[in-house]
């Protein structure tokens, strides 16, 4: 099993250094549910589709990770969302692979 470092600052200002698994095929927000860093029905309400944006999270990273592009229904959904910031980005739609390893993300407040 591989596992790769993240750093999740939840709506509160707690942060979280956790390590998750990079060989069970899970999604940032599926991770924060993992982990239990939002309130239970929080985050992943439309269960990962790119529908709601409760799992919006704010990416700090500069240049370390390389993240997925953003793809049409993810940019959709953020249009429509409350407090986007141009490093916003779905949760649900962040794979967990190697190639985030060291991510930092702060969830975004809840509308």
């Amino acid at each position: 099993m591989n596992n790769i470092h993240l750093e999740i600052t939840d709506r509160e200002g707690l942060l979280y250094e956790i390590e998750a698994p990079t060989d069970m095929n899970m999604n940032l927000m599926e991770v924060m549910r993992a982990y239990e860093i939002a309130q239970d029905g929080e985050i992943g309400i439309c269960g990962g589709m790119a529908m709601c944006a409760s799992c919006q999270c704010y990416v700090q990273n500069e240049e370390e990770v390389v993240l997925p592009k953003m793809g049409d229904e993810e940019q959709a959904m953020l249009s429509e969302a409350f407090y986007v910031k141009p490093n916003s980005r779905l949760g649900c739609q962040i794979p967990v692979t190697s190639q985030i390893d060291g991510l930092k993300v702060v969830l975004a407040p809840l509308s």
